[in-house]
């Protein structure tokens, strides 16, 4: 049997982070079996004292990579596969062939990345992954994005918010929670008052509501139907049932489960206040993400805790035998088919790639696995526009309420510190990045006439550019001119398919519907040595989001700590805050729920 077969070319083996960022940056594989037949003097000790406990990760992308920082960190040997490249959604995907005289490629994305202050997961992570000149490490690349702009088209009133909120101390009241609503957050959004007070009161019957109400009757109730959109204004469906939704988190008003927007709806109004916050109410990093987060995450997974990596390995099967996975098969960019053998197994992979691994023997052993048949994913994408002029919109994200095509963005070259385009991409000429993320690819554009799913790749540019400029050029001055734009990047992800017509999504995003909660698996199986991460497990945060999925991975490895009686703490976990201020009506809310009646503040 010769080396390419046995997966042994030494030459295919890496050791070390530099190692390690070399097999990112040129796409290299680093062999399955390395893990069990290469093993350096480190690494069989760190093996001795975990109890020989093997760890094959399945999944580079945020769950993956958080699953496996967490059991290296505490003694186990890790092997990480992934399909394309490490960081998954969240990472910088270099557009090829563009960087000259020195300079490196324009820094494309699958969209543009922003950490909420409610995040607590990955800025616990990221305080962990040393940088020179940093105090906390990763973290202390994030700066606060402290501006937004909902803007309109057809010259109508645009909404404009700066920094924290006042008086957080006393907003956590039912009437302080009215007044900070309808005053500051919502008074510029051209709805009519008496539908503004009224979404509000919804919003006040979600935050007194009980657990017990959140998941059985908010978690059953749409978010179009909690808010009670039909028979409404236009401008009421507009920015308070579609615009919470679709922009924020790419779901579907008709669909989406009331528990799901209403926690984020809540979480993000507490973040504003500055309560239960890790940092700003909004926050970037102040480079391209590879560079700013993820190598220096990979540098430190395989540098100092020995983690390896197969990048180019595409998972196909679970061998089962007795209840317990006994193997992996996956096969290489050649077309090479090995198996990985480990003693716990952690699927990392997105849940429309999971769920295809449960065949009848994964199912039999079990079987509540074939509920995610059921999950709905849904294409929140991003496309770059690179400027070759300066646009001035705001220090923070741009919201264009009535793009078709929910459309949110970010220039992001103000916040990348010591990094110059000009200087450092491309070919000289570009001087930022206009980042944007399209939410919906299923509603006609203004252009084309066509969703953006059945547009071609030059057409999506086109449309989007075109939204964008009906909301910002509508007032008599031009702010985004055509004589600005470089070129473009649309998220390679989006492949189109001729004979079809329209697009397909590599990269997809799970949609938290009505009544998933109960489709959707836990960290732990029915099969023992099988965990699953990712942002479709439940967790607390509950949505699609580099947090979630963070959280899962944590939950992933404190399964397999518990299970294998390492003597380890376990990997740290947080909750969204629960203001104590509401516990009282929360108290009553709860009694009032076992009795069978409504809210208390719920009149319809």
């Amino acid at each position: 049997m010769d080396e390419q077969q046995q997966g042994l070319s030494r030459r295919e083996v890496l050791r070390g982070a530099a190692a390690a960022g070399a097999t990112v940056a040129a796409g290299g594989v680093l062999p399955a079996e390395a893990l069990a037949r290469s093993r350096s003097r480190r690494s069989r000790a760190r093996a001795r004292q975990a109890g020989g406990k093997r760890v094959a990760v399945l999944g580079g992308g945020m769950a993956g990579l958080a699953a496996a920082h967490e059991l290296a960190e505490r003694g186990f040997e890790v092997l990480v596969v992934e399909r394309k490249a490490l960081g998954g959604k969240a990472r910088s995907i270099p557009v090829p062939g563009t960087g000259t005289g020195g300079r490196r490629d324009l820094p494309g994305e699958h969209g543009f990345r922003f950490f909420p202050g409610f995040y607590h997961h990955v800025p616990d992570t990221m305080r962990r992954i040393p940088v020179d000149g940093n105090a906390n490490g990763v973290w202390d690349n994030l700066v606060p994005a402290m501006e937004t702009r909902s803007t309109r088209a057809g010259g109508r009133a645009e909404a404009t918010l700066f920094g924290l909120l006042p008086d957080p101390g006393q907003a956590l009241t039912v009437e302080g929670l009215r007044r900070v609503l309808v005053e500051e957050l919502l008074k510029q959004q051209a709805v009519p008052p008496h539908e503004l007070l009224y979404f509000v009161e919804r919003l006040l019957v979600f935050v007194t509501s009980c657990d017990e109400r959140r998941f059985g009757q908010w978690e059953r109730t749409s978010w179009w139907e909690f808010v009670n959109a039909d028979g409404r204004s236009a401008e009421y469906q507009k920015v308070v049932a579609t615009g919470l939704t679709r922009a924020l988190v790419a779901a579907k008003e008709r669909i989406a489960s009331t528990r799901t927007i209403g926690n984020m709806a809540e979480a993000f109004v507490l973040n504003f206040m500055g309560r239960g916050a890790d940092g700003a109410p909004d926050r970037v990093l102040d480079a391209p993400t590879n560079e700013a987060w993820i190598d220096p995450w990979i540098d430190l997974l395989a540098g100092k805790h020995g983690v390896r990596f197969a990048v180019g390995h595409t998972v196909e099967r679970l061998d089962v035998r007795d209840g317990r996975i006994t193997g992996v098969r996956v096969r290489d960019a050649k077309g090479v088919r090995r198996t990985v053998e480990a003693d716990w197994y952690v699927c990392a992979l997105p849940a429309e790639r999971a769920r295809k691994l449960w065949s009848p023997d994964v199912l039999r052993a079990a079987p509540h696995l074939e509920a995610m048949d059921d999950l709905v994913v849904d294409w929140m994408n991003g496309i770059q526009f690179f400027l070759k002029e300066p646009v001035h919109l705001i220090r923070g994200h741009v919201t264009f309420v009535d793009a078709p095509w929910a459309l949110t963005c970010l220039t992001q070259g103000q916040f990348w510190g010591e990094r110059r385009f000009t200087r450092d991409y491309g070919d000289g000429t570009v001087v930022d990045c206009l980042s944007v993320d399209v939410s919906d690819w299923g509603t006609d554009g203004i252009l084309f006439g066509k969703p953006a799913r059945r547009c071609t790749k030059e057409e999506v540019a086109r449309e989007v550019w075109a939204q964008m400029q009906a909301h910002l050029n509508d007032d008599g001055r031009t702010v985004l001119p055509d004589s600005a734009l470089h070129s473009w990047f649309l998220d390679p992800g989006i492949a189109w398919v001729k004979r079809r017509g329209e697009h397909r999504n590599d990269d997809p995003l799970l949609i938290n519907t009505v009544d998933s909660w109960d489709k959707r698996p836990t960290a732990r199986t029915p099969i023992p040595n099988l965990l699953l991460a990712g942002d479709y497990v439940q967790t607390d945060i509950d949505l699609a989001t580099m947090e979630g999925a963070n959280e899962s991975g944590r939950e992933a490895a404190n399964a397999i700590l518990d299970a294998s009686g390492s003597k380890a703490r376990p990997a740290k976990k947080f909750r969204l805050l629960d203001p104590p201020e509401f516990a009282g009506l929360k108290a009553l809310d709860r009694q009032r729920w076992r009795a069978g009646q409504a809210n208390v503040l719920d009149v319809g």
